[in-house]
């Protein structure tokens, strides 16, 4: 094999495995993500209305729109499952 053909598998065999990690949401860290997972199993593991999202957001220090893409996150890395209209329910941890 040569030196191109290695590189290109190498680039391949990386790019596949860096796509199939998910990361968490722009500007928040993994330790945002725990205190995310805590917050909603403190208010019954739901977030769905505008009375769960304002404890969420107190609780983490997020806005708003960190906490929709958190939630978008867990939903992507099967941490939590999409509620009939509309929302997430946690199916990890303290919400398994």
């Amino acid at each position: 094999m040569t030196t191109t053909k290695i590189n290109l598998v190498t680039a391949t065999v990386g790019l596949t495995m860096l796509t199939a990690c998910a990361l968490p949401p722009e500007g928040t860290t993994a330790q945002d993500v725990t205190s995310f997972e805590t917050a909603v199993a403190s208010i019954g593991c739901v977030l769905k209305t505008e009375a769960d999202y304002l404890p969420v957001e107190l609780q983490t220090g997020l806005s708003r729109e960190q906490t929709q893409a958190m939630a978008s996150y867990v939903l992507s890395t099967d941490r939590a499952v999409n509620l009939e209209g509309g929302g997430i329910k946690l199916t990890t941890g303290a919400c398994a």
